[in-house]
Formats: structure tokens, C-alpha cells, sequence
């Protein structure tokens, strides 16, 4: 009998495992999905609602990026899907409560853009503090206008950020560099980096900032946090910056503190309503005010971070799919599992989180007279995952009993 060597990598042939990317995803991406042998599909846009369902019933792993939208029918399209990544930070575009009942796991890339998103806040804060987007313009436009009203150094100036995550510290880090004092609020509990210290409230932290830059979620606190009565609050002659989403910012009362000059400028890269598509006809309050930067959210939009969150997000999915691993998934328990020992087969089990299901399981595991060599359970409110390595010579029926169970929501199992 030849010597076959045991455990093959997984029960399910990776060469059929299929991958789905959309809106460009870096090829760092590509590659790390090629070596594993998956089949892989890149598409260079999004897909609207109707073209992703069609597309999504075969698919074992879906990658996007901002524009993509997977709500709750395109998730009951998805029969085969094993895991989601974001490549970006934001996962507001995902029905996340959905893809957990599902028993679908969601990645994305809190770090890898984070330098990209800190380095063009500190640029704009410069340009905003100068003037300069308006004297290039006026070059460009064949007029002459060098003038220093209304232009100061950032150099002992004050700025204030709310959310004080892996963006807001990188930035208040390199902001000092420039001679900054640095402020943060932060509803958590946050360690200040360098000299940057918090402030107990929002409204402090307004009153006492030159430069006001945003680095929240998406979240019910957080839409529309800044309206009238937080920008009349901000020193006159303060500017605001936000890269962190659309719906934070309320544009129309921006736009009425800036014309009235009670703001000296503004940077926005987000806004509440985005074009699908590159091209003409984006409208905004916004266009056409002085010193008002508008970009289109580009924040992240740097060849070193596509490339770093192509391989983070890449890495999170693989090894979901190799080991699963769901460490990092911001909408599943977290488990972060050991080699499995020779000779066993690992089950990977989602359940509704009701009484009673673990007693179910191992009452299958014990009829069937196995052994469990390992066993980790996390759960939510919503679901519980359960990891066990089991003897390989039940464990195809042990996992068919569990997937039995009315409380199953998925179960499959690696070699």
C-alpha cells in the first residue's frame, strides 16, 4: 500500500473553491488566491444588485471594495458562500447582521491604509492653512494673486480628532512632527500616543481646535454628528477635514458655515452620496467654495495601500477557508484555532446560539463513539461557532448528523 501522506489540506478540492473579485482589487490579492489554487474571477467594477445575485450562487468568496452592495437578498442568493472580505476599511456596504445569520464570516483591512489616510490629512491641513488650492487655481486660470491674508504656519496650532482608532493615532503621531498640539475624543478609552491627549466631550474639543478631522464609523451616533450646532461651536476661522463617511457630515450646513465665513476652509474626500462610476456630473453644495478641497474618495488610494490590503484581506479569507480561523471578522465569534493533531478531522460548525447545542453535538460525537481531540466554541447573540478535531474515520458522519440538527445553520469539514 503506498505511503499516502496524511491529512490531505482540505475536504473539499481548493481547485473548485470560487472567487469572486470585484472593483479592481489589488493583484497581491490575485496572487496569494492563485497559490492556493483557487479558481479565481476579477471583475474591474461593481456590480449592482440584480448582476451580483446572478452571479453570487456558485461563489465560495466574495471580494469588494466601497461601491459593491451585498444586502439580504443578494445574501440569500449565496448558497455556497464561505466568506466576505472588504478590501478597504469600511464595511457599512455589507448587511452584516444578515451575513451572520448566515453563518458568514466578514474581513477587512483596519490597518494597511492607515499611513495613506494620516499622510493626506496632514497634507491638506498644510494646503487648507496656506490657501493653496485656491492660489493654484487662480494660476492655473492665468490670474496673478499672491497675497499672505488669512495664511498661517500649522506650527503650534491645535488639532482636534474625533475618533482616536488606527487613522486618528497614526495622525496625531505625524502631526506633532509639524509642531502641533493634538486633542482626540474617542467614545472608548484610548491610550494617548506621543503628546496627544483627550478631551471628555465633543463640544471641548470643537471649541479649542484650529483643524477639526473626522475618523469615525459609519454608525446611528455617528450619521450626521456634525451639523449646525457643532459647527457654530467650532473656533471661527477653524477648518474641518473629514475622510471617514459620507453621512457624518451634514454637507448643506458645511457649506452655510463656510459662505458665511465662519469656517476658513474644509477638506472632504466622503460624501453622502457618491457616483457609481468614474466621470462628469458629480454635484455637490460644496463645489465652488473658497478653499474647500473636494476629493473623491481617495483617502486610501495609494499603490502601497491597495497592495497592503490586498494581502491582509486575502490573508483573513484563506485562512477562514484553509483552517477557520475567524479572527479579525468584524460580525462573527472570534476563534482562533491550533494546528490540527494527525490522524483527525476538523468540523467547523455555525448554530443558532439557543440552549442546548453543544449537549446535541456531543451526544453525536458520543453515539458515534469518537473522541474529541479538540473543541472551541465563541459565540454572539445571534450564532455560536464550534471548531472540533475529531478521529477521521467518523467524522463524515458526525458531520452529517450535526448539519442535521434544526439549529444548524452550516457545517463542513476540513482534513
Amino acid at each position: 500500500m503506498p505511503n499516502t501522506p496524511f491529512p490531505p489540506p482540505t475536504s473539499f478540492p481548493k481547485t473548485q473553491i470560487k472567487v469572486l473579485l470585484l472593483e479592481n482589487v489589488h493583484a497581491s490579492a490575485h496572487e496569494l488566491f492563485d497559490a492556493e489554487g483557487f479558481q479565481v474571477e476579477a471583475l474591474g467594477h461593481a456590480l449592482k444588485d440584480d448582476e451580483l445575485a446572478a452571479k453570487i450562487e456558485n461563489v465560495h468568496v466574495l471580494g469588494i471594495r466601497s461601491k459593491t452592495q451585498v444586502r439580504a437578498p443578494v445574501l440569500a442568493k449565496a448558497k455556497r458562500l464561505l466568506s466576505l472580505g472588504c478590501f478597504c476599511i469600511g464595511t457599512n456596504q455589507v448587511e452584516l447582521d444578515d451575513a451572520n445569520r448566515r453563518g458568514v464570516p466578514v474581513f477587512n483591512a483596519p490597518f494597511s491604509n492607515t499611513r495613506s489616510v494620516a499622510e493626506m490629512i496632514l497634507a491638506e491641513i498644510v494646503v487648507l492653512s496656506r490657501q493653496i488650492g485656491d492660489r493654484s487655481r487662480e494660476v492655473h486660470e492665468g490670474v496673478w494673486k499672491k497675497t499672505a491674508a488669512g495664511c498661517h504656519e500649522v506650527r503650534g496650532k491645535t488639532l482636534g480628532l474625533i475618533g482616536y482608532g488606527h487613522i486618528g493615532r497614526q495622525l496625531g503621531v505625524v502631526a506633532e512632527s509639524l509642531g502641533m498640539r493634538v486633542v482626540f475624543y474617542d467614545i472608548a478609552t484610548r491610550l494617548p500616543m506621543g503628546n496627544n491627549r483627550p478631551v471628555p466631550a465633543l463640544g471641548e474639543l470643537l471649541e479649542q481646535s484650529d483643524f477639526v478631522s473626522l475618523h469615525v464609523p459609519e454608525t446611528a451616533a455617528t450619521k450626521g454628528m456634525i451639523g449646525p450646532e457643532e459647527l457654530s461651536r467650532m473656533k471661527k476661522g477653524a477648518h474641518l477635514l473629514n475622510a471617514s463617511r459620507g453621512t457624518v457630515v451634514q454637507i448643506p450646513a458645511l457649506a452655510e458655515a463656510l459662505k458665511k465665513k465662519h469656517l476658513a476652509g474644509a477638506a472632504i474626500d466622503v460624501f453622502p452620496e457618491e457616483p457609481e462610476e468614474n466621470g462628469p456630473g458629480f454635484a455637490s453644495e460644496l463645489r465652488g467654495v473658497p478653499n474647500v478641497l473636494l476629493t473623491p474618495h481617495i483617502g486610501g488610494s495609494t499603490l502601497e495601500a491597495q497592495e497592503a490590503i490586498g494581502k491582509e484581506v486575502a490573508v483573513s479569507l484563506i485562512r477562514y477557508v484553509n483552517t477557520g480561523a475567524t479572527t479579525g471578522a468584524v460580525n462573527f465569534p472570534q476563534v482562533e484555532v491550533p494546528a490540527p493533531k494527525p490522524r483527525t478531522h476538523r468540523i467547523l460548525n455555525v448554530h443558532k446560539n439557543v440552549p442546548g447545542v453543544l449537549r446535541d453535538i456531543n451526544r453525536i460525537v458520543s453515539e458515534r463513539n469518537a473522541n474529541i481531540e479538540s473543541q472551541i466554541l465563541s459565540t454572539d447573540n445571534q450564532i455560536g461557532y464550534l471548531m472540533m478535531d475529531i478521529a477521521h474515520d467518523v467524522a463524515e458522519d458526525v458531520r452529517a448528523d450535526i448539519a442535521a440538527l434544526e439549529t444548524n445553520i452550516r457545517t463542513r469539514i476540513l482534513y
